[in-house]
C-alpha cells in the first residue's frame, strides 16, 4: 500500500531539540519584556503627540473663526426652533383657511348660479330703457318724473331765441 507522500515512507518522528538551539532563560525573557514596554511607551508617546498636534490645529482653526460666525453658530439651535414654531403656526393657519373655504364653498356656488341671472336682468333693463327712449313723448315723461332732468348746477344757461338776438342787435345799432 502506498501513502500519499510516497512509497515506503514512514511517518516522521518528532525531532529532538537541536544542540545549537538555545532555550531562553529568565534574563532573556526580562530583556524582551523591557523592550516591549519601551516600544509600547514610545507608541503611546507618539499617539499623544499626534493627538496634541491635532487638538492644537483644531484650536487654531477655532481661534481663526470670526466671532460673528461663532455667534451665529451658537444661535443656530434657537433659530431652528423658532423656524419650527413658525412652520407649525403657518400650517395651522393654512388648515384654518382650508376649513373656512370649505364652509364658504356653497355660497360661492350660489353666487356662480345667480350671477348669470343678474347679468341677464341688467341686459333686459338696458334693452327696455333703449326701447322706451325711442317712444315719442318718453323724454317729456322722463322730465316730468324727474328721471331725465339734470341738476341745476350742471345745466348751461338757456340761450335767448334768435328773435331776441336780432332785436338786441337792432337796438344796439340804432343808438
Amino acid at each position: 500500500m502506498t501513502t500519499p507522500k510516497g512509497q515506503g515512507r514512514m511517518a516522521s518522528k518528532p525531532s529532538a531539540p537541536r544542540s545549537g538551539a538555545k532555550v531562553p532563560g529568565a534574563a532573556d525573557i526580562l530583556a524582551a519584556a523591557q523592550a516591549a514596554v519601551e516600544a509600547a511607551q514610545s507608541a503611546a508617546g507618539q499617539a499623544l503627540e499626534s493627538a496634541q498636534l491635532t487638538a492644537g490645529q483644531a484650536f487654531e482653526a477655532a481661534i481663526r473663526l470670526p466671532p460673528a460666525s461663532a455667534q451665529l453658530a451658537a444661535q443656530l439651535p434657537d433659530l431652528i426652533e423658532n423656524l419650527s414654531v413658525a412652520v407649525d403656526r403657518l400650517n395651522s393657519t393654512v388648515d384654518r383657511l382650508d376649513r373656512t373655504l370649505a364652509l364658504a364653498d356653497p355660497a360661492f356656488a350660489a353666487y356662480d348660479r345667480l350671477l348669470p341671472r343678474v347679468e341677464s336682468l341688467i341686459a333686459l333693463g338696458e334693452d327696455v330703457l333703449g326701447a322706451m327712449v325711442r317712444l315719442p313723448g318718453a323724454s317729456i315723461l322722463g322730465r316730468v318724473a324727474g328721471l331725465g332732468a339734470r341738476s341745476s348746477q350742471d345745466e348751461d344757461p338757456p340761450d335767448p331765441p334768435e328773435r331776441r338776438q336780432r332785436a338786441a342787435k337792432r337796438a344796439s345799432s340804432a343808438r
